[in-house]
């Protein structure tokens, strides 16, 4: 049976959803706090690395055209540890003894490393010839003060925050953290841990929907688990008041206890659109609950999860102003034969391996039901295909989305 022609297209989804996400403010923090954090102001270098010319070994400083003929003795005058510095001029036929990071004495043009050289006391002789500029570090080699270390909108890393130690910068402006209000719906669920009546299923998506916003970047608010009622359903959802999005689970599809467009329709609820065209995630809903962005997921837990990935994981990174908040893939060889695809983007769960070659192969689960969360957690990748994809073989390059690197 085909699908309705008013299933949208993810990417038009996904543009919606995004378009629709105001920028939240700004915030100081420190370099302790700074790691996973989204720059929201350049980061210019309040120094400059190194200073002065320094060594890049331990050795000593030359002037490079008293040792082009080698061997050739030296008298040493001193030294440059790091931290200190001779402060006196290297003449004619004189070497410093320098340590790495020591600044380079007026005069040197080249550090000869300590194994190219043999000591007795104060002479030195050289053994290996060096020419202008070996082993020294200029002034600005790594950056200069004024210049923009970091740009905004990118997501700190323990990499980032080193170098903006380095450029002797303290303090960081960023966003604050998106408040992203998580409410599931069904009085078929409890909490894990509790006690688990007749007819009732422990929920999962809530848990996994908040870890998924605190590792975005995310600051995950679980309202709990709404009744199957309109008055439960409204109470709760009042908590969503001063959050930068509302992300409800469940209660989101055509049944007599879906209660989500029905109930929170009546209270300000306004839909831009529902239902995508995309295996698993079909009911989900995305309007504005008053000033509030609502995202609507589906019950289903593997299809509230993916559609997380697809759609909530971007939708954080917009309200953060953070950089490429669309989903990569990359290419991978297919184990088996795949059909040809309806009209919904498919996202199948499936494991990855290298062959013999290094390339990497994945295959999809035999069963993809979107009730089978165990399978989801054993994925290490999503098989994207494209609505009315061809029929493809073992062998064929197809697109993946990588689970490993997004936290995910």
């Amino acid at each position: 049976m085909s699908e309705a022609p008013s299933l949208m297209p993810v990417a038009d989804a996904r543009a919606r959803i995004l378009d629709a996400m105001s920028t939240v403010s700004i915030e100081s923090v420190s370099l302790a706090q700074a790691r996973g954090r989204v720059l929201a102001k350049d980061i210019l270098a309040r120094v400059t690395q190194p200073p002065v010319a320094v060594s890049a070994m331990d050795g000593y400083a030359v002037r490079a055209r008293d040792v082009a003929a080698v061997p050739a003795t030296l008298t040493v005058i001193g030294e440059a540890p790091a931290g200190g510095a001779f402060e006196g001029d290297i003449g004619e036929g004189q070497a410093v003894r320098i340590f790495t990071g020591g600044p380079v004495p007026t005069g040197a043009t080249a550090i000869v490393i300590q194994e190219d050289t043999e000591r007795n006391q104060d002479q030195v002789t050289v053994l290996e010839a060096v020419t202008e500029g070996r082993f020294i570090r200029p002034a600005g080699l790594d950056f200069s003060a004024g210049d923009v270390g970091l740009e905004a909108g990118r997501t700190l890393t323990a990499r980032d925050i080193a170098l903006c130690a380095a450029m002797n910068v303290p303090w960081l402006r960023v966003r604050r953290k998106p408040r992203v209000a998580v409410l599931a719906n069904g009085d078929e669920l409890v909490m894990p841990g509790e006690a688990i009546g007749p007819n009732q299923i422990v929920s999962s998506n809530n848990v996994g929907l908040c870890a998924l916003i605190n590792a975005s970047g995310g600051e995950a608010i679980d309202l709990g688990i709404a009744p199957d009622d309109a008055d439960g359903l409204m109470a709760m959802a009042a908590g969503a008041r001063g959050a930068d999005l509302l992300v409800t689970i469940g209660g989101a599809s055509v049944g007599d206890h879906d209660l989500i467009q029905s109930v929170l329709g009546e209270k300000g609820l306004e839909v831009d659109f529902w239902r995508i065209a995309m295996r698993p995630g079909k009911p989900l809903i995305f309007g504005h609950f008053g000033d509030v962005p609502m995202l609507g997921l589906p019950g289903n837990p593997v299809s509230a999860l993916v559609c997380g990935l697809v759609f909530l994981k971007p939708a954080i990174a917009a309200l953060l102003g953070a950089n490429a908040p669309g989903l990569e893939t990359r290419s991978a060889v297919l184990s088996g034969d795949l059909g040809q695809n309806d009209q919904r983007q498919d996202y199948l769960r499936a494991t990855t391996t290298k062959d013999a070659r290094g390339n990497l192969v994945v295959t999809p689960f035999g069963k993809q039901d979107s009730s089978m969360l165990s399978r989801l957690a054993r994925a290490d990748a999503l098989i994207l295909r494209e609505p009315h994809a061809p029929a493809v073989k073992a062998g064929d390059a197809v697109d993946i989305i990588d689970l490993g690197p997004l936290g995910y």
